[in-house]
């Protein structure tokens, strides 16, 4: 069972021996959400499904505080990608044919941007058997197999079903409420210009969360696309923790996708699986009574 990364090399392995396995492209694009399916059916591994961020990974409905959080079916989270709630997402994992016997993997073509929400959303749903494609489909070119196009024929509906979270999701009450203490460390994994107040593209307000750490979710990678070694992770989570505990740690970014490489380089470090506000910046300043540092 992989549970963090797989190498291309081990994913054909687990190809050619007929394990259980499904394989999806979260390829998307922030600025062009049209983009990934066309990148998905222009090439991709085979037999891998695409995932979509706005679709498949995020709720349709409203996010949570407007009256459609008081359904059954309401989002799980706030911000610009809410997450949809357990229950629906476990029903696209069923209609995609994801069954619980099967290992997940996951992958992209944007550093892991993208893929890392999946990896995450698996284990909240319950399922440890999901894995990143280390270096993504970039990776899997490089060993020179083969590529499809097109769409993937539909697969029989899967049977599968919830398990209890093996992550943890706060809110922003959550935040607040622990916001300048010790039992919390929240690392903001936007770029350096956001995270400081300079630009903002996306959000109506520019700044971060007060006493937020900044890591850019691009530091967890080598030059060559894959996720650093191990050792080298973890000297640099604890250089930039000092002496906060590892366990404190809260992980955000804009809308709680791009966070998702740190939260698992740091479990790739043997750092422990840590928490993440999904939310994350689109539903903090969306409240103009919580407070906003610069700089």
């Amino acid at each position: 069972m992989y549970t963090t990364l797989i190498s291309a090399a081990q994913l054909q392995a687990l190809i050619a021996a007929g394990q259980p396995c499904m394989i999806f492209d979260c390829s998307f694009d922030l600025m062009k959400p049209e983009a990934g399916l066309q990148q998905y059916l222009h090439s991709h591994i085979p037999g891998a499904l695409h995932a979509d961020l706005n679709t498949a990974l995020s709720s349709q409905h409203d996010p949570v505080g407007t009256p459609s959080s008081q359904t059954a079916d309401a989002p799980a989270s706030g911000g610009r990608h809410p997450l949809p709630s357990r229950a629906r997402f476990a029903a696209w994992l069923s209609s995609v044919g994801f069954r619980r016997d099967m290992q997940a993997v996951v992958y992209d073509r944007h550093s892991a941007n993208y893929c890392g929400r999946l990896w995450w959303m698996l284990k909240w749903a319950g399922h440890e058997a999901v894995a990143v494609l280390d270096g993504g489909l970039q990776a899997w070119q490089a060993t020179g197999a083969a590529l499809s196009a097109g769409q993937e024929g539909q697969a029989s509906p899967g049977d599968f079903v919830l398990a209890e979270p093996l992550v943890r999701l706060v809110d922003a009450g959550s935040v607040v409420a622990e916001l300048g203490r010790p039992g919390q460390t929240l690392i903001d994994a936007r770029a350096v210009p956001r995270f400081k107040g300079e630009v903002e593209p996306l959000d109506p307000v520019a700044g971060h969360i007060p006493g937020a750490l900044n890591r850019p979710f691009g530091q967890n990678l080598g030059p060559d696309g894959l996720f650093k070694p191990a050792v080298q992770l973890r000297q640099e989570f604890e250089e930039l923790l000092g002496l906060r505990s590892p366990g404190s740690v809260v992980h955000h970014c804009g809308s709680g996708v791009s966070a998702l490489p740190n939260l698992l380089a740091m479990e790739i470090a043997g750092l422990g699986r840590t928490a993440l506000y999904a939310g994350s910046w689109s539903d903090w300043c969306s409240d103009p009574a919580r407070p906003v540092a610069q700089g």
